[in-house]
């Protein structure tokens, strides 16, 4: 089941997404929001499968909820304006339908949503006992499965829907979207620091004001992302203050 939320200020546009969304078997609607600022506030504090979101909106467009947003869900944008497309590649939507929109395209985007979904392909491996062995994980490379030592990532580096995963000895790309891959990974030894990149704490060598240093890779940090990862070096310096003060 794909669990969805529609943000769409338009009632007849939005009454219409409700209407194509109960007949759908695998999609179930969470919330329909007319208000950008309360959809926007259900999205951080709810996990969600699908956003269904109009491009123009009062106080808040929908481009502006996309950059909000660390966490995105599937995204298909609503507009009446087919120029807007690309500005939604770029923050990784799934899709975008024009207004008005017609079932059979609704059809089409929501499938494509799905075929993704059971496409993401990153799992773990368990151990005889089914526990998780954490730090191993296994992704799709093409047509085979890659045994990933977690400890042995550099850093992840994420386009449209394609991933590619840096280690020491190897590059793995894996038809998965950067979402999915993250919240497969230990929170405490990796961080996003930009809306294309995952980087490995353990391998950081250099932190420089818009760029951090891997494997002498140079790795832009997002403005979105620049607030928290700074708090993450803050808080990094005071354990290691605290440390030593301990020795």
């Amino acid at each position: 089941m794909i669990e969805c939320v529609i943000i769409e200020d338009e009632p007849l546009a939005r009454k219409l997404l409700e209407d194509y969304i109960s007949k759908i078997s695998f999609l179930s609607l969470l919330h329909s929001f007319s208000d950008p600022l309360k959809g926007l506030q259900f999205l951080q504090e709810n996990q969600v499968d699908l956003l269904f979101l109009d491009v123009q909106m009062p106080d808040l467009t929908g481009m502006g909820v996309l950059k909000i947003l660390t966490q995105k869900p599937f995204v298909i944008l609503t507009t009446a304006y087919s120029e807007y497309a690309l500005d939604g590649y770029e923050l990784d939507v799934t899709d975008y339908l024009l207004k008005p929109i017609v079932f059979e395209r609704f059809v089409q985007a929501v499938e494509r949503v799905r075929s993704r979904k059971e496409n993401q392909s990153t799992a773990v491996i368990k151990s005889s006992d089914n526990t998780i062995e954490e730090d191993i994980m296994y992704v799709k490379d093409g047509t085979k499965l890659v045994r990933i030592n977690i400890n042995e990532i550099l850093y992840i580096e994420g386009l449209k829907d394609y991933v590619s995963i840096y280690t020491p000895g190897q590059k793995i790309v894996s038809l998965q979207r950067m979402k999915n891959l993250e919240s497969q990974l230990p929170k405490n030894k990796f961080i996003r620091i930009h809306h294309s990149y995952i980087i490995a704490t353990k391998w950081l060598q250099a932190i420089h004001k818009d760029f951090v240093e891997i494997n002498k890779v140079s790795i832009p940090i997002g403005e979105t992302y620049r607030k928290s990862f700074r708090e993450y070096v803050d808080k990094q310096k005071l354990l290691g203050e605290a440390a030593r003060n301990d020795e």
